[in-house]
């Protein structure tokens, strides 16, 4: 079992960064985490897959809405990912979840799909006015 413990959420003016953190921890002390994502998922909508990262090699994938403006990054040793948020605007407000595949790495075919991924955070929330 793996757990999944975001933070650095808040509320921000338009224009202004957050940067988001999520740290993987597990009883047995073996991650073996291969793909974690980012979603976001505002009230009433569907969860989206923001940004992916292969905790292996570090190869990253960004959603076409936030390209140029997020970075997804992570710190192996930490067993930390974060999510750099630059740029923010009124249409990035929701709850930011972490979510993590243990099977394999992430695929350009199916990184932002929930499917895949077996563990889920409970979310920070980032609200931008």
């Amino acid at each position: 079992h793996v757990q999944l413990v975001e933070s650095g959420g808040g509320s921000v003016q338009a224009g202004g960064s957050l940067r988001l953190s999520c740290v993987a921890s597990s009883a047995s002390g073996n991650i073996d985490s291969n793909c974690m994502a980012w979603f976001r998922q505002a009230p009433g909508g569907a969860r989206e897959g923001v940004a992916g990262i292969n905790t292996d090699d570090g190869t990253t994938y960004i959603a076409d809405s936030v390209k140029g403006r997020f970075t997804i990054s992570r710190d192996v040793a930490k067993n930390t990912v974060y999510l750099q948020m630059d740029s923010l605007q009124l249409e990035d407000t929701a709850m930011y979840y972490c979510a993590v595949d243990r099977r394999r790495p992430c695929s350009s075919f199916y990184w932002s799909a929930t499917g895949p991924y077996d563990y889920w955070g409970q979310g920070t929330q980032v609200t931008v006015s």
